[in-house]
């Protein structure tokens, strides 16, 4: 076509909405609008063309013109194995749409399909620099998250959401990283072979085309993608400035339950957490919890009742007989009727009953409490 570039093609909207990820940044609203209300292909000949488009704010899509080539970031995302994925795809998570503004397009990398993958999903997140009890926590709790079929949804960073999408894997279950940078660019490139791994068996998934670089705004609007994906969110560990916080408040925004670990309240990694706490959100402490906010209606695993010891089945004058046996030394019967203030046929009942349960023993002429024996 005469004055357009040889890949341009005015029925090609998947094409066009590949060109528009690289034109614009992630929730520029003018840009979705636009293309929402005349097309993707129409809207970027409006651009390509240089005018008639009546916004204010071509020009800033027009400055990156001279580097656009969706075929080759198309070529590029093939090249990892990637496909791009559009809101027209039945593998388009219909649940973005409850963001103001949604992705154009999102670039993909691995076998799941992102609307299934995402169909029952909890992000758990938090600080990069956590600490060993968090870490522990986030892969703990990933791990039993995907034994009871929930996807594990975080951000690939060091820390708490690299724990995360570990834990899912160790149990050979499913975990969506979502980048600020391009499929195809292991960021950060210590995490290079967990994002391989997570490529081969789970997915990979940004709003940016290959090749781009993460930029603090990228990764700002890539938390609201978190959010989204998933059902609920799970803070570990967070900073009171942090990502993982603005993670929370994206998912509040949408509605979506929003749990908190607590930690020590001396550690500043839970700082965030302990805030979030006293803001109202849920406070969450095994993965069965984190399982009740994906599944509010019931659908969760019934939580296991605690097993039953010696001690829950006493009576409360066997309490007292209890309460007033001595942990070393041993006791007649006239000083533990006394102390417990029962009779002499009361008392010795108790101590059978105690003896049976092996919470007393006699010895040395008396009775003690047995060392082994209930709680001391």
């Amino acid at each position: 076509m005469n004055g357009y570039p040889t890949w341009y093609d005015p029925d090609d909207d998947r094409t066009a909405l590949a060109a528009w990820s690289r034109l614009a940044e992630p929730v520029d609203d003018a840009a979705g609008a636009f293309v929402r209300r005349v097309g993707a292909a129409e809207a970027l000949g409006y651009v390509l063309r240089g005018g008639g488009a009546g916004l204010a704010v071509a020009s800033r899509w027009r400055a990156r013109l001279p580097d656009l080539d969706p075929h080759r970031d198309l070529a590029d995302l093939a090249a990892v194995g990637g496909r791009l994925v559009v809101p027209a795809d039945d593998e388009w998570p219909l649940r973005l749409g409850d963001l103001e503004v949604p992705p154009l397009c999102l670039w993909v990398r691995g076998p799941l399909r992102l609307d299934t993958a995402c169909n029952r999903a909890a992000a758990i997140v938090g600080a990069r620099a956590s600490t060993e009890y968090g870490v522990r926590v986030a892969a703990e709790f990933a791990r039993r998250s995907a034994e009871l079929g929930i996807t594990v949804v975080s951000g690939a960073a060091y820390g708490i959401d690299a724990a995360a999408h570990a834990g899912a894997l160790v149990a050979r279950g499913a975990t969506v990283a979502v980048l600020a940078s391009g499929v195809d660019r292991a960021y950060p490139r210590g995490n290079e072979p967990l994002l391989d791994r997570i490529a081969a068996e789970g997915l990979v998934v940004s709003e940016v085309p290959p090749r781009s670089a993460p930029t603090r705004t990228r990764f700002v609007h890539r938390n609201r993608l978190i959010a989204a994906l998933a059902d609920a969110t799970l803070v570990v560990e967070a900073g009171v400035r942090s990502g993982a916080s603005i993670t929370a408040r994206h998912a509040n925004k949408l509605n979506r339950p929003v749990g908190a670990v607590p930690g020590p309240i001396t550690s500043p990694a839970s700082a965030g957490c302990h805030r979030l706490l006293r803001d109202g959100c849920i406070c969450v402490t095994s993965a069965e919890e984190l399982a009740e906010l994906v599944d509010p209606l019931g659908d969760a695993p019934a939580e296991q009742p605690l097993p039953l010891t010696s001690m829950d089945e006493l009576t409360p004058l066997d309490l007292r007989v209890l309460d007033a046996l001595p942990l070393g030394s041993t006791a007649g019967l006239h000083s533990l009727a006394r102390v417990a203030g029962l009779d002499l046929p009361t008392l010795t009942a108790g101590l059978g009953r105690l003896e049976l349960a092996g919470l007393a023993e006699r010895g040395g002429g008396g009775w003690r409490r047995a060392l082994t024996g209930g709680d001391t």
